[in-house]
């Protein structure tokens, strides 16, 4: 089937699904949205599906959101400007109570049917519904074109997956003209995992190497829905679409599978987002922010380039504006106004950097009071597997590392989620603690 880009983009409206409270990346999430949570040193989750909208020439973007959406509304109006004569813009509404309903949204469908009445204002034949907390680049002009050419209802972007990772995933199945037949949420029984499986003779056609092991299909979250069979599914109190409205639509409507062939990672978990955040450091990375003909746009900082006096940096990204000084850092990511002091080790580390600086003339970092280190990492301090949320003050002479310690821990000075220490946003570890 022919994949020729869509072009017809005045008649989409994206909408972007900002996610819940966020458990799952707790405590990342405990004082920002998820879509705000920082990514690859000076980006935030949500600039990944508004880039890609971008590069695919859709300009007309809401992001649904209800959980602590202030810094995700500045970085939103902050980042994105259309100009004022075009009907382009990037708007976040936030769950709001009316007359005849007070309740937030309680699922991605619902998120979706609380809005229409602001969607609606708008002249579009597809709305396009993307997931704020993942990692891919693609070029929505395919699956546009896909929907329309094959007359579909809706189009679901699905991903082939090993049999081994079925079970973390909603699987579909479909027919030999890409019609999806049977939906099952992440199953667990083997015999059901092998009755959703790809014909090996559908490979070639779809762009899926055989490898000898088998692949099924994983729903992605990215959905295509004509206006009025959107309006039709969420004339209910069904709740999400992954789990309610698509499974139904199976029955009664044209669904169809776009099948996207290249690298995607759902990042909702603290492991997922930190083994993915890591793996930009690597020298081949698979998601690959250099790629200048769909580049990744997020608020532009003005700040200077880093200064970096005598440390050795082996496979780390260095944002803007970071003073690093004698340090050793490995397979790490550097977030935008770090400062990271002499003697000081860092290992597959995550420091979100800070949103200002504490200096005195001549730029130097000035020096905690009352015993408070000063923003961003001491002296000869050592940290691993760890993640250091913005703002935060380590001190000298610290040592951050999971070993030895439980999967999960709840400390008034750190977390511990999936074997990955997190000090938290504004978090303070004194000179000489040992975490």
């Amino acid at each position: 089937m022919s994949t020729k880009t869509f072009r017809d983009n005045d008649r989409v409206l994206s909408v972007i699904m900002g996610g819940g409270a966020g458990t799952r990346l707790f405590p990342l999430t405990k004082e920002r949205a998820k879509p705000a949570v920082p990514l690859a040193g000076k980006y935030r989750l949500v600039d990944i599906p508004i880039s890609n909208c971008i590069n695919s020439g859709l300009n007309r973007i809401y992001l649904l959101t209800q959980f602590n959406s202030a810094s995700l509304h500045r970085h939103i109006t902050q980042a994105y400007k259309f100009d004022h004569f075009a009907e382009s813009f990037v708007e976040l509404l936030a769950a709001e109570q009316t007359h005849s309903d007070t309740s937030w949204y309680q699922g991605t469908a619902d998120a979706v049917r609380k809005n229409l009445v602001h969607f609606l204002n708008f002249d579009f034949d597809y709305v396009l519904v993307l997931s704020g907390d993942q990692l891919y680049r693609m070029d929505y002009g395919t699956i546009l074109s896909q929907h329309v050419q094959t007359d579909a209802d809706v189009t679901i972007a699905t991903i082939p997956v090993r049999q081994r990772a079925a079970h973390a995933f909603g699987i579909m199945q479909m027919a030999r003209d890409l019609r999806i037949t049977r939906f099952v949420e992440k199953p667990k029984d083997p015999e059901v995992q092998q009755s959703l499986m790809v014909p090996t003779d559908l490979y070639p056609s779809l762009g899926i190497e055989d490898d000898g092991e088998g692949r099924l299909l994983a729903s992605m979250g990215i959905y295509v829905f004509n206006r009025d069979v959107l309006r039709e599914l969420l004339d209910n109190d069904w709740p999400d679409f992954g789990k309610h409205v698509i499974p139904a639509a199976i029955e009664t409507h044209n669904v169809y599978s776009y099948v996207f062939q290249g690298y995607w990672e759902d990042i909702g978990t603290i492991r997922a987002f930190f083994e993915a955040s890591l793996e930009l450091a690597a020298e081949l990375p698979r998601f690959n922010f250099f790629d200048m003909e769909s580049p990744i746009f997020t608020r532009p900082l003005f700040l200077p380039a880093s200064k970096i006096n005598g440390a050795q940096i082996d496979h780390a990204i260095i944002s803007d504006g970071c003073i690093i000084k004698h340090a050793n850092i490995q397979e790490s990511i550097i977030g935008i106004r770090s400062v990271i002091g002499p003697g000081s080790s860092l290992r597959r580390t995550i420091v979100m950097g800070s949103d200002d600086y504490e200096s005195v003339e001549g730029g130097t970092p000035a020096a905690g009071a009352d015993g408070v280190p000063p923003l961003g990492i001491g002296e000869n301090t050592r940290i691993e597997n760890a993640i250091i949320d913005k703002n935060a003050r380590i001190g000298s002479n610290v040592v951050i590392t999971p070993d030895g310690k439980p999967e999960t821990v709840d400390h008034p000075m750190y977390y511990i989620r999936d074997g990955v220490v997190i000090i938290p946003k504004s978090g303070v570890v004194p000179d000489g603690t040992i975490i």
